[in-house]
């Protein structure tokens, strides 16, 4: 508080004031008031301060007489006034002012401001439908999103029941539901999500998300919805159950293609096979040497024919028929397919010692290290080969190698040797189905990893491949 006389001298400011404005108790007593304002408002003010003298007057605090003051240190601040004229026949007219910080206040409002603008963003620009409605449920905002997807204007729907937005039955049961709501607080779909239908203007009935907030503003109960229209993503899970149909119809197709591969089809091969080899041998006297080379082929291609046949089953089966999945101890399988393999006596297949213990389908892992280290012996060119199984922990992941010092292979060639039925040695001077490496690449990538291979002509090859830890 202070005290000024006509002149707006200040008779005598309190302690509060001095330290408010930072002034020393007594330092503000006898200077124009002005001093406690910015410089720029100080003659503003002064007019001012002289009419209010010509005709003295109460202002109580809070009808909007607020100043920009200033501290002794030059920082300026807002404060609110109130205004007592203190009047003394005797004496010169006296004015008592009572000051208050209202910076607090300032910065709160700046504060509630700033919230509503962002609040006001968000209800302007969201994508989704908003409606806000009270205990009786009738509307009172409906944001641009919700104009849009309803048809109704927020001036139209105003003051009406939010069921004009539902079709029957909900339409004829809502307002039982809010009643029953705030008279037993049972919840069904508020502080829950829901799918439930929305009526358009024009009468169309669409699939929409709703899910709904309470709040309190003083002694009124609001409600606010959040509507999201699902008719896109309805439709695309309709499209994909009908793919999943067709995809449950052809894997049936497929397996009866297996079915039919694996008896119908290897029962005759089988026929031939023992038919040719009861010739090529009690015929074999019969033969000269082109009518025996003639047999060795017939043999040769129906042996062939028949691990085509198996090739393609394998293939098929991987993804469509899946075994539990197990720790599985790669040392015990790679010594097992080393063992079915029986390299010959020219070629060394050497496992790097300590092999993880990897949880998988123990036939599926198998049959990679399987086909690996088979097409290194069976394309082996050199009397001393070796064949190398690695393996390495990347963390997140196992990486796995079988390098081999064979003829190697030319980059042009290294995405043509993962596809089905891809061999580059002609078939009549090594057995390959071309099944095998496809076979691989399938099988690893089932399981979320990547397979590659490194190599030059004459200098072998390196096939690698990853296995994540955390299969999907």
């Amino acid at each position: 508080m202070l005290i000024c006389d006509a002149r707006g001298r200040i008779v005598l400011a309190n302690g509060a004031l001095a330290r408010l404005f930072g002034h020393a108790p007594g330092a503000l007593d006898g200077q124009e008031l002005e001093v406690l304002l910015p410089a720029g408002l100080r003659a503003a003010h002064a007019r001012l301060r002289e009419q209010y003298m010509d005709q003295p007057r109460p202002r109580p605090m809070g009808i909007g007489l607020e100043l920009e003051a200033v501290r002794a240190d030059g920082t300026g601040f807002p404060v609110e006034v109130s205004l007592s004229p203190l009047r003394d026949p005797e004496g010169p007219s006296l004015v008592l002012a009572t000051l208050h910080d209202i910076s607090k206040r300032k910065r709160a409002e700046h504060a509630l401001q700033a919230s509503e603008a962002r609040m006001r963003a968000v209800f302007e620009t969201a994508v989704d439908g908003i409606i806000t409605i009270d205990e009786r449920g009738i509307m009172e905002r409906l944001n641009p999103a919700a104009e849009r997807m309803f048809g109704w204007s927020e001036a139209e729907v105003a003051g009406r029941n939010v069921s004009m937005l539902m079709p029957e039955p909900d339409r004829s049961r809502h307002d039982g539901y809010l009643a029953h709501y705030l008279g037993t607080g049972e919840q069904r779909i508020i502080g829950k999500g829901r799918e439930v239908h929305g009526l358009r203007r024009d009468g169309s009935v669409f699939p929409m998300e709703l899910a709904v907030a309470e709040m309190r503003i003083g002694e009124r109960r609001m409600f606010t919805g959040l509507v999201r229209d699902i008719t896109a993503r309805k439709a695309a899970e309709d499209e994909v159950r009908r793919l999943l149909q067709e995809l449950t119809g052809a894997n049936e197709e497929l397996t009866s293609f297996a079915y039919v591969v694996s008896h119908d089809l290897k029962a005759p091969l089988r026929g031939i096979g023992s038919l040719a080899d009861w010739i090529a041998t009690d015929y074999a006297d019969k033969f000269n040497d082109e009518g025996r080379e003639h047999m060795r082929l017939l043999i040769n291609r129906v042996h062939r024919m028949g691990a085509l046949i198996d090739g393609i089953l394998q293939y098929s089966r991987v993804g469509r028929v899946r075994e539990t999945r197990v720790p599985v101890d790669l040392n015990k399988v790679l010594a097992e397919a080393v063992d079915l393999l029986a390299p010959s006596t020219g070629v060394t297949v050497r496992v790097a010692p300590g092999m993880p213990t990897i949880v998988t389908e123990p036939t599926r892992i198998g049959q990679v290290f399987h086909n690996l280290i088979s097409n290194a012996i069976k394309h082996m060119d050199k009397p001393d080969g070796h064949v190398d199984v690695t393996w390495a922990d990347e963390g997140a992941q196992w990486r796995f190698a079988v390098t081999d010092n064979g003829p190697g292979i030319e980059a042009r060639h290294f995405e043509r040797i993962f596809q089905l039925f891809q061999t580059l040695a002609p078939r009549d001077r090594v057995e390959s189905t071309g099944v095998g490496l496809a076979l691989v690449k399938k099988i690893v990538e089932m399981y979320g990893g990547t397979v590659t291979v490194q190599s030059e002509p004459g200098a072998g090859a390196t096939f690698s491949f990853t296995l994540p830890k955390a299969q999907r």
